[in-house]
């Protein structure tokens, strides 16, 4: 396990938030022809992967500075399931969003719902994982930053320093990445390079399975029914299909510059020779 060494100098408490998401193993993913949804039923299920580095960000702040990680995640009772592996893991508290009125959320009615949980809650750090691998939209973290009102850093891939009232990090770019600074409290969207998660401990195991777990409906959280949902959605899927697979693929050997030729060739036309 790779344990990040920032510095929580000064910090007496911090309360973390962690938003999981329970996705269906991609390698079974079907889709609804009708509906244009997953088909969840009968599929495998697992955490998504980054919000795995998630929790890990978080547990690696609380053992660096007292305090508590509450993880929350929006589904079916069945979603159950990925909070007592948090705790497990080694996370304090878990809350369940549960509702039939939730079902059908797009992203923003998603990260509506999950902000009037976390609002509720109350936090200094609320870490999601980049994105979640069935939707791979990467818009539900920023979302929720957007809706509480608080400032977020996306793709963090190191935590450099925690003082009371303000974060570095670094974030992730497509050369090299920038050292961003912000106040408390923010949120924040972390990548794989971040960490490597722990696994759970089988006296964790044990201790998640009689650990009582938070149910909330949309009344708990004081949510408008306007805003969750299909009809709080103004995003909907119209279409959805696999790519039929192409059989008239055509390897170019040689060098670097008889592939470009013979690319060129194909490209107006001509027989390759």
């Amino acid at each position: 396990m790779k344990i990040e060494s920032f510095d929580c100098g000064g910090i007496q408490s911090v309360k973390i938030v962690v938003c999981m998401k329970q996705v269906p193993d991609t390698a079974e993913v079907r889709i609804n022809p009708e509906t244009n949804t997953l088909i969840r039923d009968g599929v495998t299920s697992i955490i998504n992967p980054y919000d795995m580095h998630a929790l890990e960000a978080a547990l690696q702040i609380k053992e660096k500075a007292a305090g508590a990680v509450t993880v929350v995640t929006m589904g079916p009772p069945q979603a159950e399931m990925i909070l007592r592996e948090a705790l497990a893991t080694g996370a304090d508290e878990a809350v369940l969003l549960t509702d039939r009125g939730f079902a059908g959320s797009d992203t923003w009615a998603t990260s509506y719902t999950l902000s009037r949980a976390i609002g509720k809650l109350g936090a200094d750090i609320v870490i999601c994982g980049k994105q979640a691998i069935d939707g791979d939209t990467a818009q539900v973290g920023p979302e929720i930053a957007e809706f509480l009102d608080i400032p977020h850093v996306s793709y963090v891939r190191k935590i450099e320093d925690i003082r009371p009232g303000a974060i570095r990090v670094q974030r992730l770019m497509d050369e090299g990445y920038d050292i961003v600074e912000s106040s408390l409290p923010v949120l924040l969207t972390v990548v794989r390079e971040l960490n490597q998660p722990r696994l759970p401990s089988l006296k964790g195991k044990m201790a998640a399975k009689k650990a009582v777990i938070t149910r909330w409906t949309s009344s708990d959280v004081d949510a408008d029914p306007g805003k969750i949902g299909l009809q709080g959605s103004p995003t909907q899927v119209k279409n959805i299909f696999a790519p039929q697979a192409k059989k008239d693929r055509k390897m170019l050997e040689g060098n670097a510059e008889q592939q470009t030729d013979a690319l060129v060739r194909e490209l107006r036309g001509l027989k390759c020779v």
